[in-house]
C-alpha cells in the first residue's frame, strides 16, 4: 500500500457507495456475517453495481466472521469483490483456499502481546506466499469480532507497526482519527459505526473522517 488508505465499512445501500466514492475513499466494506449491517450476497451484487461505471472507485471488501470457505469464494466471485476480510477464527490453512487477497482482522484485547500477532501474521503468510493480503488491527477477544466501537491500547498498535505495515480500527471516529494517524502512524484506518447518525451511515461523517485521516497522513 502506498500512503494511508481509508475503509468505510458496514455499507448496505447504493446512496453510501457513492458516498464512499465521493469522499476518496480506497475500501467500501459490505458486511455478509452476524451484524445489523449484514446483507446478502444478491443485496451486494446490486447495490455494488453503481461503482461500475466509475473508473476511480474504491475497492470493495466483504467481510466475513467463520463462514464456510466455499460460501467466501462463491460470494467473492458474484459481487466481485477485490478483498475478502476474515473477522473470525480462520487459520493459515482455511486462509490458504481463498481466492481473492485478504484483509486479515486481528482481534486486540487487553490480553494481547506482540507476540500473539506476530504468529497469526507469520502463520499467514506462510501459508499465502506471495499474496498482496493486508493485515487490520481491531479491538476483540474471545468471541468477539470487531465493530465493538471501542478503541484498543494504540501502544501496542505502535509497537507492531514496527515490525510490519498494518490497518487500524475500532473506536474510530472524524474526532479521533487524525490523531490515531499523527501518534500510530499506522497503512490505513477504517471506520463503520463512527461515521453514523442514529446507526444510518452519514454522508457529512464520512467525507470528514477521509479528510481527517488524509490531513494527518500528508503530515506524517
Amino acid at each position: 500500500m502506498h500512503g494511508l488508505t481509508v475503509k468505510i465499512c458496514g455499507l448496505t445501500e447504493e446512496s453510501h457507495l457513492l458516498a464512499v466514492a465521493a469522499a476518496g475513499a480506497d475500501y467500501a466494506g459490505l458486511v455478509f456475517a452476524e451484524s445489523r449491517r449484514r446483507v446478502s450476497p444478491q443485496r451486494a451484487r446490486e447495490i455494488t453495481r453503481v461503482l461500475d461505471a466509475m473508473s476511480a472507485r474504491p475497492k470493495v471488501v466483504g467481510v466475513f466472521v467463520n463462514s464456510p470457505l466455499r460460501f467466501v469464494n462463491d460470494t467473492a466471485e458474484l459481487c466481485g469483490l477485490d478483498f475478502v476480510q476474515l473477522s473470525g477464527d480462520e487459520t493459515a490453512e482455511y486462509c490458504s483456499g481463498v481466492e481473492r487477497p485478504i484483509i486479515r482482522s486481528v482481534h486486540v484485547s487487553t490480553l494481547t502481546t506482540i507476540e500473539d500477532i506476530e504468529r497469526i501474521v507469520t502463520a499467514q503468510q506462510d501459508a499465502r506466499t506471495g499474496s498482496a493480503d493486508i493485515f487490520l488491527l481491531d479491538t476483540g477477544g474471545k468471541g468477539v469480532y470487531g465493530g465493538t466501537g471501542r478503541t484498543f491500547d494504540w501502544a501496542l498498535a505502535r509497537a507492531v507497526l514496527s515490525h510490519h505495515p498494518f490497518m487500524v480500527a475500532g473506536g474510530l471516529s472524524p474526532d479521533n482519527v487524525g490523531r490515531l494517524v499523527r501518534e500510530v502512524n499506522p497503512a490505513g484506518v477504517d471506520v463503520s459505526s463512527g461515521v453514523e447518525r442514529n446507526g444510518i451511515k452519514d454522508e457529512s461523517l464520512i467525507r470528514a473522517f477521509v479528510d481527517e485521516a488524509r490531513m494527518a497522513g500528508q503530515e506524517n
